[in-house]
């Protein structure tokens, strides 16, 4: 199952406007989409995550669609009581503490983040890695995906 499909009628477009070959058939969600569009509805579900999972939400996100990779990079992600937690133990100590918790976080809530990665690319999670700097904040998450998703061209270039 590679993307998810939903009758012509519900998409909102009309039928000139759908690719050829598909006017009678199911449409592909992603395929509705542009590349932007994917972008910014990954950057609203990890940003949704990070809200309810972590407590707050970073101070900026970006999201970049590399063929099959999908690289996210918040800034200001750590709270201030992690900032707190880096600042007051031994570097190493509360690095591994914080890198320790944000791991478990993430690992725990993965099926929640493949999820939402695929029902907005329509391409499956084959692989999913992440990281964040105690001394920046800067949280980067990559996802590899099974497939390159299929999207629309943007009419602005």
């Amino acid at each position: 199952m590679s993307s998810v499909c939903v009758p012509r009628a519900s998409t909102g477009i009309s039928p000139s406007m759908l690719p050829f070959g598909s006017r009678d058939e199911g449409v592909p969600i992603a395929a509705m989409k542009t590349q932007g569009e994917i972008e910014a509805a990954i950057c609203q579900g990890i940003s949704r995550f990070e809200q309810e999972f972590m407590g707050r939400g970073p101070k900026d996100i970006h999201t970049h669609l590399i063929g099959d990779l999908l690289v996210v990079r918040l800034t200001g992600a750590l709270t201030a009581a992690e900032k707190h937690l880096v600042q007051t133990l031994s570097p190493e100590k509360g690095r591994d503490l914080l890198k320790q918790v944000r791991f478990q976080l993430t690992e725990t809530a993965r099926p929640f983040l493949e999820a939402m990665v695929q029902e907005v690319t329509g391409a499956k999670v084959v692989s999913l890695h992440h990281d964040i700097s105690t001394i920046t904040g800067e949280k980067i998450i990559v996802f590899t995906l099974a497939e390159s998703p299929v999207f629309r061209e943007s009419w602005k270039k």
